[in-house]
């Protein structure tokens, strides 16, 4: 989606109204929270927001009409997630849509009515968000970003794409339980593939730095970076070390590709936010989350960058190239 269509899709959307706004309307209008993960500027957030509006229209939602959007943004700061997580619900509104693992536990600690849908969680259940996927149970549903064993078909990437990596540090945040689920599932497939991997833990852009470089030092070395908030905050900065150490690097979802990065493989997000905007119309119209299944990821995609393999000096597979769905020159 271009900005400039963004903006004139979303509107009203991106206003924020004061705390005493939501009690003094009683024009029938519906009210819809949102929480980001990112920033309002980044590129890759205003698609995916932009995917979610646009399905609320064809289930016939207009903002300024018949619904108002209460939007907040973060940079995959806890800190700040708890604090927009008490002003959306201090808002009250009719449901919210909230994007990964760091923006719902807060959410579920902090409300156990509002009904909340939720995008790109790798493990509810786990998590403990829901009771089960067929039977969430209580009052948040929505969709899963991937099941852990997509994990190791990362490291396998990475072997296919660059045969020489003998070793390959996973960029996770260990803060939460993807972050632990996906270096396991990644592990569990190392001996297969004759590839040692280790945990680089994602915390602040300093102790990447420090971290890459470290690991840098030693010859025929890889990366994958998993999914989290936090590696959207750092990915700009992931793939720019990639480049500077010549390091072979495979990404959870498509954005890091797109910006000069090697390769990815994740589901389709922007599709999964147009798919949240049904389960958000379907809780409008009175259904709970506690009846509405988690619904597994339908469309996933492969992205490689042939710009950067040449950098690299790799030469792609004929056959890995076949299999993409996106091949960046």
């Amino acid at each position: 989606m271009r900005r400039r269509d963004f903006i004139a899709l979303v509107g009203g959307a991106a206003v924020t109204f004061p705390l005493s706004t939501r009690a003094q309307q009683s024009d029938g209008m519906r009210h819809i929270g949102v929480l980001m993960t990112v920033a309002a500027d980044d590129p890759e957030d205003q698609a995916r927001f932009g995917s979610f509006l646009q399905g609320l229209q064809e289930f016939g939602w207009a903002i300024g009409r018949n619904v108002k959007i209460e939007t907040r943004w973060y940079r995959g700061n806890a800190v700040e997630a708890r604090k927009y997580v008490a002003e959306l619900v201090a808002l009250a509104p009719d449901v919210i849509l909230a994007t990964g693992s760091a923006t719902v536990a807060p959410l579920l600690q902090a409300t156990h009515t509002l009904p909340i849908v939720f995008v790109t969680v790798p493990d509810p259940v786990g998590a403990g968000f829901v009771d089960s996927l067929a039977r969430p149970g209580g009052n948040a549903t929505g969709f899963t970003a991937f099941e852990y064993g997509l994990s190791g078909k990362w490291l396998e990437l990475l072997k296919e794409i660059a045969p020489r990596v003998t070793h390959a540090a996973v960029i996770r945040d260990p803060a939460i339980a993807a972050g632990i689920g996906q270096f396991a599932a990644i592990q569990s497939v190392a001996p297969s593939v004759g590839v040692e991997v280790s945990p680089l833990n994602v915390r602040d852009a300093g102790e990447i730095e420090r971290a890459v470089s470290a690991f840098a030092r030693a010859p025929n070395g890889g990366l994958i970076l998993t999914g989290s908030a936090l590696a959207l905050v750092h990915r700009d900065l992931i793939v720019k070390l990639a480049a500077q150490y010549k390091l072979p690097a495979v990404y959870w979802t498509r954005t890091p590709v797109t910006a000069g990065g090697l390769i990815s493989y994740g589901v389709d997000i922007t599709h999964q936010f147009r798919e949240a905007a049904g389960y958000v119309d379907r809780i409008l119209k009175g259904e709970k989350p506690a009846d509405m299944p988690v619904q597994a990821p339908t469309k996933y995609e492969l992205v490689i960058n042939l710009k950067t393999a040449k950098a690299l000096g790799l030469a792609v597979p004929p056959p890995l190239l076949a299999r993409a769905n996106e091949v960046i020159e």
